[in-house]
């Protein structure tokens, strides 16, 4: 691939981690676009019920099955292949995502794959104790994990065929711990550490302190993918912004209604308006930027702006809190622009949030990274002039971090992270309001 004519890039399929949306790969789609991939084949696809089972034999309302997950991979390389009639493409994973991966390369998928790449995938187990939750989809001592890393009695864990790289951590991934506190069960041995993620047969990559999503979604780890398709280093790790108008688009999806887990699955009929901001006060400036009603396939959008402009997202939805998401500038445009709706109690209950503010508060707001999480002191975060209450020193495993509100509501809040800033409003709880400071980086 040393040729970087763009008709010799082939398409490359994201698959994201549990519970997440397509929306984590904006930035690092941005950073191919920058370095000369072609955009059109640039693909990040949303799983369907993207929660994997408590038990992954057992059905369970909003959640999915690891069946489930490599059919929808490969249906996406289908997809795929067809629309740019090609036999292979490259597959890009994080997590979760890399066990679909895996199990749809193992399962007649070969040949139609040139490079796996899996970042913070937990191959051998998040666990792996086969007395301790046996069925689930992240025990290494489980069935399918045990399945997965038997190999071809070859002594390799990865099938033949595609090139594999791996991207892991040493030592900062919450999900590659000897200790089972991020897993609910603290004082526990896990009997997995941080090289889980490496398999035998791929080339493992290790980057010094970077967190489980940073895995897939950081510039380091960009490197890394950069480099093995392409054999040299890339021209920047940052996205290029772009000098004219950019346009933004996506889905909108909510809670599952047998369930209160996101489903990734369109949500028909949520209003969707959005805001240009003024960057200090985070009030809106004129007149709404794009306002619309979601139809069946879940879509809003397109929205015309610049990649200076800070934008508030609101969507507004039946059985749904009135969510408002600020964000700072985009860099360039995106598709990937997915809104959730949300309920202020689900936003209270997040498993990756520090504890929530008092039900007493007049506002709540949430810092969100979803492309990584806070680590103390390796970051510097502020929300509301202060360091977050609630986050743990040492290995970084919370992504949202709330302040209360109990002075004024409607004030403006301000966000800070290494660097990246972001002013929200404090909009009230009584009236069923969630607000999101919403991270890129």
């Amino acid at each position: 691939m040393s040729n970087t004519s763009a008709d010799t890039f082939p398409p490359i399929v994201f698959l994201h981690g549990n519970g997440d949306t397509a929306a984590l790969w904006l930035t690092t789609v941005w950073r191919f676009e920058s370095n000369g991939w072609p955009p059109e084949r640039l693909h990040a696809i949303d799983m369907p019920c993207p929660l994997a089972r408590d038990d992954d034999g057992i059905a369970q309302p909003g959640r999915s099955s690891s069946d489930d997950a490599r059919r929808c991979v490969a249906d996406a390389v289908e997809q795929a292949c067809r629309r740019h009639g090609v036999a292979q493409v490259v597959l890009i994973a994080n997590s979760r995502g890399g066990f679909a991966v895996r199990n749809f390369i193992a399962n007649g998928g070969a040949a139609q794959v040139s490079h796996a790449i899996l970042g913070g995938t937990p191959n051998h187990g998040v666990w792996a104790d086969a007395g301790f939750r046996p069925g689930n989809e992240f025990n290494g001592a489980g069935p399918f994990l045990q399945r997965l890393n038997a190999g071809d009695g070859d002594g390799d864990e990865t099938t033949p065929g595609p090139r594999w790289m791996t991207v892991r951590s040493d030592a900062n991934d919450k999900y590659a711990q000897p200790d089972g506190l991020w897993i609910g069960a603290p004082g526990r041995p896990t009997g997995v550490g941080a090289d889980s993620p490496a398999l035998r047969g791929a080339h493992n990559v290790v980057i010094a302190g970077i967190d489980h999503r940073e895995t897939s979604f950081g510039p380091a780890a960009f490197d890394a993918m950069w480099r093995f398709l392409t054999g040299r280093a890339p021209a920047t790790l940052q996205p290029t912004p772009s000098d004219g108008a950019i346009e933004l688009a996506g889905t909108v999806s909510g809670l599952h209604p047998q369930a209160a887990v996101h489903d990734n699955l369109p949500l028909a009929g949520a209003a969707v308006e959005v805001h240009a901001t003024d960057p200090a006060t985070g009030e809106r400036v004129g007149a709404p930027l794009y306002r619309g009603t979601v139809g069946r396939d879940g879509a809003w959008g397109p929205l015309s702006t610049d990649s200076r402009t800070p934008l508030e997202f609101v969507v507004d939805a039946p059985g749904h809190g009135t969510t408002h998401v600020y964000r700072s500038p985009f860099a360039r445009s995106s598709s990937l622009v997915h809104l959730r709706a949300m309920r202020l109690a689900d936003a209270d209950a997040d498993a990756d949030a520090a504890p929530a503010a008092d039900r007493d508060a007049l506002a709540l707001v949430q810092l969100s990274r979803p492309r990584g999480y806070f680590g103390v002191p390796r970051d510097r975060v502020l929300l509301d002039g202060h360091p977050p209450a609630g986050l743990p020193p040492g290995v970084a495993g919370l992504s949202l971090a709330a302040v209360k509100v109990t002075d004024t509501a409607g004030r403006a809040v301000a966000a800070e992270f290494n660097g990246e800033r972001i002013v929200g409003r404090a909009w009230p709880c009584a009236d069923g309001h969630v607000v999101l400071l919403e991270l890129h980086s």
